[in-house]
């Protein structure tokens, strides 16, 4: 494709990146933006996994701790990218239906520290959001939020990092690593520094990097349908069941009782592991979802409830008739007990991923920190593309 550089040329690279996901993608910038000489492998034809596969919800403000660092570093990398290789993206915050007082609770806990979020009442929240009138009692909005189109900020990453002078090499898979060397199914790469960022076939390349770090695989469903709605939607939209699962929320006490109360009221949908949260692609799409199951290698199988449900609770919350489904599809993402793996592998690599379901949002900013501090660079210079 245009702007790949697929042949096999210079076998010797300054830095070598394995795996061309956000975090991939990251590291190869962080690289590149300091005159290195960077090659990415990939065993696939271009970025496929969790990258494209996601909301395109760049869900910074409600990060918390390590999460919330990396967050606002890839926020400055997200607008920067998104100029300099010409994809949508857009600053709009992000807005939260409240339909419960619980959900209220939480938002005003998390807003009284006045650090991005502003609670709604539920006139204004109706105006930005084509929502039913009965349904919402208020709600927020989180101002440093950001919004792309996956599928085509990755291509366009690619394609931009190419320009800079990035090397792909695409459908070469990895076969080993050794000491400054990556061993390929098209020659060995030798080259100062190794990235290993191949987030959930982690456990296929160094297996006991996954298994120390307890690394396993989590499914979610996700569809993109047609809808037709009064108004746009201004901004990704999040709900109660966002709240229990978000770093900035799900730790409060407030965040306790609504969990409660959710599970209490809909058992199905807490069996699902539900994040009901919804954006909405400037074709006017409506991106809808998505459920959780972890295991080592969950089941390939996407079980009808979960997208039911899914349409059932969208036309219950928005104003509009029965959505038209476009697409499903099955995401995954590396899990583990802490929100990210940053480790040395046994032959000197770096290892990094984003093991929760936020590595659009924190990767670009993980990998610039991580890549920096372990291999002792300088900042990178302002203005530097």
């Amino acid at each position: 494709m245009t702007g790949r550089a697929e042949a096999v040329g210079n076998s010797t690279a300054d830095v070598v990146v394995v795996g061309s996901g956000i975090v991939g993608l990251g590291a190869a910038y962080a690289a590149v933006r300091r005159g290195l000489r960077v090659i990415v492998v990939d065993r696939t034809e271009s970025p496929v996994g969790a990258t494209i596969r996601n909301f395109g919800h760049l869900c910074i403000g409600a990060q918390s701790g390590e999460a919330r660092r990396y967050a606002d570093a890839s926020r400055d990398l997200w607008l920067r990218l998104s100029r300099d290789a010409g994809f949508w993206l857009r600053e709009s915050g992000t807005l939260v239906a409240a339909r419960h007082e619980e959900e209220i609770a939480v938002l005003d806990a998390a807003a009284s520290d006045d650090d991005g979020i502003r609670m709604l009442d539920a006139t204004e929240l109706l105006r930005l959001a084509p929502l039913r009138r009965e349904t919402i009692i208020g709600g927020a909005h989180i101002a440093t939020d950001l919004q792309t189109d996956p599928r085509a900020a990755a291509e366009a990453i690619v394609r931009h990092l190419a320009t800079l002078g990035v090397e792909f090499r695409f459908r070469t898979a990895v076969t080993g690593l050794g000491p400054e060397r990556v061993d390929t199914t098209r020659g060995t790469i030798t080259a100062a520094h190794v990235v290993v960022a191949v987030n959930h076939d982690l456990d296929q390349l160094l297996p006991e990097v996954a298994e120390r770090n307890a690394i396993v695989r989590c499914a979610l469903d996700m569809m993109r349908a047609a809808v037709s709605l009064p108004h746009p939607l201004s901004a990704p939209l999040l709900t109660g069941w966002s709240l229990v699962r978000y770093g900035r929320f799900a730790g409060t006490p407030q965040a306790d009782q609504l969990r409660e109360r959710l599970h209490a009221e809909r058992p199905d949908l807490a069996a699902l592991d539900l994040n009901q949260m919804y954006t909405q692609l400037p074709d006017g799409t409506l991106i809808i979802g998505d459920s959780h199951a972890s295991a080592v290698q969950p089941a390939p199988f996407q079980p009808e409830a979960a997208f039911s449900a899914f349409l059932t609770e969208a036309e219950a919350l928005f104003d509009m008739p029965t959505p038209r489904v476009l697409e499903r599809w099955q995401g995954v993402y590396a899990k583990g007990p802490t929100e990210f793996l940053i480790e040395r592998g046994d032959e000197g690599a770096l290892v990094l991923a984003a093991t929760t379901g936020i590595g659009m949002t924190t990767g670009l900013g993980l990998a610039e920190e991580n890549l920096t501090a372990a291999f002792g660079w300088a900042p990178a210079m302002e203005g530097t593309s």
